[in-house]
């Protein structure tokens, strides 16, 4: 506890000089403590950079530090499709655009751009909200041609991150989901999951519903640089459990794993999570596309300047000497003799744990149109 004293009293770790290549995005730490990334550079589709610099009137230090702000806005549709071959989903539902867990590695980070946004700091603290999601949900549902498969929640943003207190979207959208009896599949490192308990352990008796739980780390003080406003470990493994004892199928889910960082956990996070309750076990490589790749970099050096060339040239390994293969099948796995290894690390202890094989299937079967106050009644039901 000593240890974990003197952590959470230290201020973040300065902004390197040699980071600020690109003039004027890196962020002072102050400004951002308590946040993931450390540049907040201009959308890649912005015709203009911001620069800051001290121009004598006022000094960067009184700028102020990063406030979340909350923007609603109104979505025609709230039901995702991809084609993606190497992802087990058709469709999805993000009913939040940013997310305030602020982890660095986040791939969602550049959808950010769409909004005329950075990828970085304010992927983290301007955050979108579509509060009619659940009555589009009911509607895209309910029409006629609608042929009902496993929506993921998730999947861009977590679905119970800060916010969902307040606005309580994830759990209007799962009574939708449940008066329709149409089957969910959810990712999340929030411990908030567990309130819903109500309504998933009555969808997973009827196999509609499981949860995955993302473990990226044991150790307390990794995940919280790395994921600074996610919940820590312990209490992840004690959300696990307190989903497993309610009879909802879980899942933990290893992602990402990051060469020279926390790949050296694998054995130790599914050991920790088979005993906490967990039924399937799942992972995913680093993957650093778009902006993420310099944000990383960023992040790497300023927090972990010794590991930071290794760990870098280990990835690249993966990726035939790039940052990143956006290919289908490689991008979540890598290639290569180091990508390899990590696989089959995984494959032992998840087969030796009970945590291999093919995961749970979810039904279809119990999906209907709730009946709506003056339709006729079926006269044959």
């Amino acid at each position: 506890m000593g240890r974990l004293a003197e952590e959470r009293r230290a201020p973040p770790p300065a902004l390197p000089p040699a980071l600020d290549g690109e003039v004027g995005t890196g962020v002072e730490a102050e400004r951002r403590r308590g946040r993931g990334a450390v540049s907040n550079a201009a959308g890649r589709f912005e015709p203009a950079a911001r620069v800051l610099f001290d121009d004598g009137w006022q000094t960067l230090e009184d700028l102020p530090p990063f406030r979340t702000e909350v923007t609603e806005e109104r979505a025609r549709t709230i039901i995702t499709r991809n084609q993606s071959p190497d992802i087990a989903f058709d469709r999805s539902i993000n009913a939040y655009r940013g997310c305030e867990h602020g982890c660095i590695y986040c791939f969602a980070r550049p959808t950010h751009a769409y909004q005329g946004l950075s990828a970085g700091l304010d992927f983290e603290t301007k955050l979108f909200v579509k509060p009619d999601a659940p009555e589009l949900l009911a509607r895209e549902l309910s029409h006629p041609s609608y042929k009902p498969r496993v929506i993921a929640m998730g999947t861009n943003t977590d679905p119970y991150q800060p916010i969902e207190r307040r606005y309580e979207l994830t759990r209007r959208i799962l009574e939708v989901l449940a008066d329709f009896g149409h089957p969910v599949g959810i990712v999340t490192k929030s411990a908030l999951v567990v309130r819903d308990i109500d309504i998933l352990g009555p969808m997973a008796e009827k196999g509609l519903a499981k949860v995955a739980i993302s473990m990226t780390t044991l150790d307390p003080h990794l995940s919280r640089t790395m994921e600074p406003r996610a919940a820590s470990p312990h209490v992840r493994l004690g959300t696990i459990r307190r989903l497993a004892d309610a009879g909802i199928p879980t899942a933990v889910l290893t992602a990402p794993l990051i060469p020279a960082l926390n790949d050296m956990e694998i054995e130790r996070i599914l050991d920790a999570a088979k005993a906490a309750g967990a039924s399937e076990a799942g992972y995913v490589m680093l993957r650093l596309p778009l902006e993420i790749a310099d944000l990383f970099r960023e992040w790497l050096v300023a927090n972990f300047p010794d590991k930071a060339r290794h760990v870098l040239n280990l990835i690249r390994q993966m990726h035939g000497g790039k940052d990143y293969d956006s290919t289908f099948g490689k991008r979540g796995r890598g290639e290569g003799p180091y990508a390899w290894t990590v696989g089959r690390r995984f494959e032992i202890a998840a087969r030796r744990l009970g945590l291999a094989g093919r995961g749970l299937k979810l039904t279809t079967a119990h999906f209907r149109h709730p009946k709506q106050a003056g339709e006729q009644l079926d006269l044959f039901a």
